[in-house]
């Protein structure tokens, strides 16, 4: 009998005796977590061509503390992946400009122009990859999972591969991305993509306990928690050092088991890289610019679109602009992929909060019943089919539903961001919003001729001019006129074939 009373003793050591056996715990909140005083020491001895992973999105939650002890220590040859390299001046955008990162593996250039220069110059590669795939493949890295299979990205470069990663100073390519193996599984297309591990992760927290634990700030969360996971040794920069148990253990969002290095963050700038707040109420425009009452016509079709209960996924400009058009009685929840679902309006003036953003990067409040998460949660909803309907914006779209959003190659490149992830999964309704021509030129075709978001994943085109639904198979079907618009004037202006509808109507509008 004591034989088994002390092989069921639970942890460390035992004492026998007659009766019982005394299970002795250990109470030492004594780690593997370095704590230092100054960015610079915490990553002084990442060497020349590391692999790190950087958190945050836009400059939502970036560990700018780190990025500039990087800046001090010199360090060259870096591969860095992260979502986004922040802007010119502030974020990667430093070691950007001071040719420290020779690889950026992410899923959006947007607004960083060195970035964009630096890739089409040859100066830097750059691996763009699907922002859901990309946090997938981080998770995946921290869960030791090699890869996984996704449909994002079937039947686009990222799948049959050729995309560029670096160009030649004469705008050849001179290296591409590589294919990617297919399967189909219940009748749906998947590629297989693989994990993404780092030598070190930079991490921006809100606070740390003394153990090592890690609690995020709303938006903030963002790429910050599987990227935590996901390397050797992380370093988290934080806003504030507490005490043990300063915070419910329950409320903990990154375990100390991940963390390796904590520093107590110098000063914090915390850049808001869209600045966006309520309006007052006499400043509506007047809708007398032609360009304006065409946003508007577009925007205030696309609000029809919105159903009571839904969840929606909204992209940025003219899709963005719909929920300001959501019908009364109507409740649509708004989710973000940056990690937010329940989207309120735009703040009020001095309400703002750098760390709550959109998607795209503009200041944001909540409703009440919003909840906070990570990117690859986040995109566990979109990939799921738990998101109902996306609303984009598109370059080209083809007869047949393929989308093209993202790139010109050799002269523009913005990535796709969540774009291919979004209009990936069989569940959600894809509605496109766009201009019917740009300067003149077709942009709804028999095939896309700019790289693909997606294949035969658009629903809905809504356009200036009229109201396109598409069928996979019979392609597509002309069922609403903007007022003043002939099916004539249609034809013109569409690089395709279509259907016109027995029932055709006019242009539905949501009332102001």
């Amino acid at each position: 009998m004591a034989g088994r009373l002390a092989r069921a003793c639970y942890k460390l050591r035992f004492v026998q005796s007659t009766n019982f056996c005394r299970a002795a715990f250990s109470t030492s909140s004594k780690l593997d977590v370095r704590f230092y005083e100054k960015p610079e020491e915490a990553v002084s001895d990442i060497p020349n061509d590391s692999t790190i992973l950087v958190g945050g999105f836009g400059l939502c939650g970036i560990p700018e503390n780190l990025i500039g002890g990087l800046l001090n220590t010199g360090v060259k040859g870096l591969t860095a992946v992260s979502n986004n390299a922040g802007v010119d001046d502030f974020g990667l955008g430093l070691l950007l400009k001071t040719k420290q990162i020779k690889r950026m593996v992410s899923s959006y250039v947007g607004e960083n122009a060195e970035f964009e220069r630096q890739y089409l110059s040859g100066e830097l590669e750059v691996e763009l990859t699907p922002q859901g795939t990309l946090a997938e493949r981080i998770r995946a890295g921290g869960a030791g999972i090699p890869a996984f299979f996704t449909p994002t990205g079937f039947g686009t470069l990222i799948h049959v591969g050729g995309a560029p990663i670096k160009y030649n100073a004469d705008k050849s390519v001179e290296i591409t991305s590589e294919p990617r193996e297919d399967r189909m599984f219940n009748g749906i297309n998947y590629i297989m993509e693989k994990a993404i591990t780092g030598d070190y992760a930079l991490v921006k927290a809100w606070k740390a306990d003394r153990a090592g634990n890690l609690i995020f700030r709303k938006s903030a969360r963002n790429f910050n928690v599987p990227m935590s996971k996901a390397a050797k040794i992380t370093i988290a920069e934080v806003e504030e050092m507490v005490d043990v148990g300063t915070f419910a253990q329950e409320d903990i969002h990154i375990p100390s088991i991940y963390v390796h290095r904590v520093i107590k963050g110098e000063k914090y700038e915390k850049r808001i890289e869209r600045l966006t707040l309520q309006k007052e109420e006499d400043s509506t425009s007047d809708g007398s610019s032609p360009a304006v009452a065409m946003r508007e016509r577009i925007v205030r079709r696309a609000a029809l679109e919105f159903e009571d209960g839904m969840y929606a996924n909204l992209g940025i400009g003219m899709p963005m602009l719909a929920s300001n058009y959501i019908p009364a009685g109507v409740n649509v929840h708004l989710q973000s992929e940056n990690g937010i679902l329940g989207l309120g309006p735009f703040p009020k003036p001095g309400k703002q909060d750098a760390d709550l953003i959109n998607a795209g990067k503009e200041t944001v409040t909540t409703i009440p019943a919003a909840s906070f998460f990570s990117s690859d949660d986040s995109f566990a909803m979109i990939r799921g089919g738990h998101v109902d309907l996306t609303i984009l914006g598109a370059m080209q779209v083809s007869k047949y539903g393929d989308l093209a959003n993202w790139m010109i190659p050799g002269k523009m490149v913005k990535g796709m961001g969540g774009a291919m992830d979004l209009v990936a999964s069989p569940g959600t309704r894809v509605v496109v919003t766009m201009e019917h021509t740009a300067k003149g030129k077709h942009k709804i075709l028999d095939d896309c001729s700019l790289p693909l978001t997606g294949v035969k994943c658009v629903d809905r085109i809504i356009t200036d001019m009229c109201v396109f639904d598409i069928d996979k198979e019979n392609g597509l079907t002309l069922v609403e006129l903007s007022e003043g618009v002939t099916v004539e004037d249609i034809i013109e202006a569409t690089g395709t074939d279509f259907n016109i509808t027995d029932n055709l109507k006019p242009m539905g509008q949501i009332s102001k």
